[in-house]
């Protein structure tokens, strides 16, 4: 299993021998990590998380129009920014680096029965429970803002842009929970499920497009993302990786090309408002396309990463980075809106300037070191629900009721991600999806039967 920092850091130490403070503790963590360890895949997950993290908040554009605040986007209002997100759409990264890991703790763990059975609610358990305090205190601030007359529709955009990043966990937890069948098949098949995959995506965007069937298009979150996922398994059983790095690297330019030049695909790697067609919901082949151009690229300097992470203080650094990364994902949009509304206390000061013109540019620096500064106490009140102790074995549920329950707290992520939090209802809360949200996160990660 590739652990993450904080479960190499759990096998090694105690609270009694583990130094204090976050980045002594990291440090320490560093100087005793084995030299087999794949380093390059935690730098590449922490990486891919800043990235998204940056791209929110450069290309969300908050501005006031007619006095009402808006949440506008920049790929929309200039167009060429959309080839920005050929870089900050990093979720193939993501998906890629997450089926390495994957692979290698079920391998581990189908050795032992009774690691096997908490498998998936050992792996949910932190991509689950930092949910439920961001739910939450969204439920609270849509209710207190409905009763301050805050207009619903308001409440409804600023909900939904601080729960887009749900959108991705929910497809994840799905693919993790498939883990035990994917490596069966990849056991079986190896790198022709790759190949199946990829095709399949291929069919069901000809068959969509070419015959109108635009429904069909939602099952391209599996072809898609298994694929990419799949392709992790094939890094980490790879020893020459720089040979098919450039393979993939021209496959990837050449899809590209056919899809977006000749066929008419849309450049954004993200949705654009105002395009009929969306490259990510649901994903199309060009996903698959630009990720074998980033996977690419990312395994050709992994030999050089992996030797610059030997150094004891950039690794340390990254075990950091990784101890928190739910959290600054799942956060760093409330505080790009935490930091608007003082903005609009204020005033309005800074929102009134044409997003994208040459001041607007000139001060993005500035807004992102104060998202940054309001992220940070985020991230440290809210960091407990990702770095909890484990429950003990025997209180964890085996994989029957830890899939129900991750296929419920889906349910309730994605209602939330299509259509924000607010509600017209008495309370102004969807309290449906939040119901959804607490009580499939406590049947994945608390044992029922």
């Amino acid at each position: 299993m590739i652990k993450s920092e904080q479960d190499a850091m759990s096998d090694t130490t105690s609270p009694d021998t583990m130094p204090k403070g976050m980045f002594a503790a990291a440090r320490w963590a560093a100087e005793r990590t084995p030299e087999n360890r794949n380093r390059a895949v935690d730098f590449y997950r922490a990486v891919a998380i800043m990235f998204v993290v940056l791209g929110h908040w450069l290309l969300v554009a908050a501005v006031i129009r007619g006095g009402e605040v808006e949440l506008a986007i920049l790929l929309a209002e200039q167009p060429w920014t959309q080839y920005a997100t050929w870089l900050f759409q990093v979720m193939p990264v993501f998906f890629f680096v997450g089926g390495f890991s994957n692979s290698l703790s079920w391998s581990s763990a189908r050795k032992d029965p009774e690691k096997a059975r908490i498998w998936a609610s050992t792996r949910l358990a932190r991509l689950l429970k930092p949910t439920v305090p961001l739910v939450l205190v969204w439920a609270v601030l849509a209710f207190i803002a409905g009763k301050m007359g805050v207009s619903p529709d308001l409440i409804g955009a600023a909900s939904q842009a601080a729960l887009v990043p749900i959108w991705f966990l929910a497809v994840y937890i799905v693919i993790t929970v498939a883990v035990p069948v994917t490596m069966a098949v990849w056991d079986r098949i190896g790198f022709l499920s790759v190949i199946l995959l990829a095709l399949g995506a291929i069919a069901v965007d000809t068959i969509a497009f070419s015959m109108d069937q635009q429904w069909l298009r939602w099952s391209n979150y599996g072809f898609v993302w298994l694929a990419v996922h799949q392709l992790g398994y094939w890094w980490r059983g790879n020893d020459r990786p720089t040979i098919y790095a450039l393979a993939l690297i021209a496959l990837g330019v050449a899809w590209l090309y056919v899809l977006i030049a000749q066929l008419g695909f849309p450049v954004g790697m993200v949705s654009v408002p105002g395009e009929e067609i969306s490259n990510t919901r649901p994903p199309t082949t060009a996903m698959l396309a630009i990720g074998c151009v980033q996977i690419g690229t990312i395994l050709l300097v992994s030999g050089p990463v992996s030797a610059w992470l030997r150094n004891t203080r950039p690794w340390a650094w990254v075990i950091l980075l990784n101890q928190m990364i739910m959290s600054v994902y799942l956060w760093h949009i409330t505080a790009m809106i935490g930091i608007i509304g003082f903005a609009v206390l204020l005033g309005g000061i800074g929102l009134e300037m044409a997003p994208g013109s040459g001041l607007w540019w000139a001060l993005r620096p500035v807004w992102v070191g104060l998202y940054v500064l309001f992220l940070i106490p985020l991230v440290l009140i809210f960091l407990r629900f990702e770095s909890g102790s484990r429950a003990a074995r025997e209180a964890q549920p085996g994989p029957s009721q830890s899939i129900a329950g991750a296929l419920v707290t889906c349910g309730g992520l994605v209602m939330m991600a299509l259509n924000g939090i607010g509600a017209a209802n008495a309370i102004g809360v969807n309290w449906i999806a939040v119901l959804l949200v607490l009580a499939g996160v406590g049947l994945a990660t608390k044992r029922v039967w």
